[in-house]
């Protein structure tokens, strides 16, 4: 009986786990950059009536919070986009801290809505490029990134605007590791001519 108990009280604890696992939790608390970080260029980044407004020299802002120990392989992310007119920014998932410059590590997917640069909002950049404007400036949008192993689906508003399987063992180049990895998610300030807001940023744990 005390077996059975034990059995139960496990698989009920097993339940719970994976449960939590599987609901959208929340990336920023609207009014603080508690649980981010940023190294050069820091002031690129601000917090502005429940957004992070991004505006200023480049610059990377990294999660570095509690949720899944701020590493994440299989995953649902959502953001809620504003672009201003020609501007640029992205959103990096499976990255890792770093000082300065361009992430050496993960994958960018694209926030350009009128940019000079010709890939465009929902680009997994330099992999498999948009070349529509799928969303305008002045306007919020959702920006959803899915990850399950090799596999990467990018939706604007809904709309699937890349499906995109990496052959097996031969990732691109240009990064380190097969999308099959894991990491943290980032934000990029582009240049001091781009100003670009996030709200609603959340992610959702999927089981690996």
């Amino acid at each position: 009986m005390k077996s059975t108990r034990v059995c139960l009280a496990f698989i009920a604890m097993l339940f719970f786990h994976v449960t939590q696992a599987q609901q959208w939790v929340s990336l920023f608390d609207g009014k603080t950059l508690n649980d981010w970080k940023v190294g050069d260029n820091a002031s690129t980044f601000s917090v502005d009536s429940g957004m992070i407004k991004v505006n200023g020299n480049t610059a990377h802002l990294f999660y570095e919070g509690n949720v899944n120990h701020h590493r994440f392989k299989n995953f649902e992310f959502k953001a809620d986009v504003m672009t201003r007119p020609h501007s640029n920014s992205g959103i990096y998932f499976h990255t890792a801290f770093q000082q300065g410059g361009w992430p050496q590590v993960g994958y960018e997917v694209q926030v350009n809505n009128s940019h000079t640069d010709w890939r465009r909002t929902g680009s997994l950049y330099g992999i498999d490029d948009v070349k529509e404007v799928v969303a305008p400036d002045n306007v919020w949008f959702t920006e959803y990134i899915k990850v399950t192993g090799n596999h990467v689906v990018i939706k604007i508003n809904d709309k699937t605007v890349v499906d995109y399987t990496q052959p097996t063992n031969v990732p691109p180049p240009d990064k380190k590791g097969p999308i099959d990895s894991s990491g943290t998610f980032a934000l990029q300030g582009h240049d001091p001519g781009s100003t670009v807001y996030f709200k609603n940023i959340m992610v959702k744990a999927l089981a690996d």
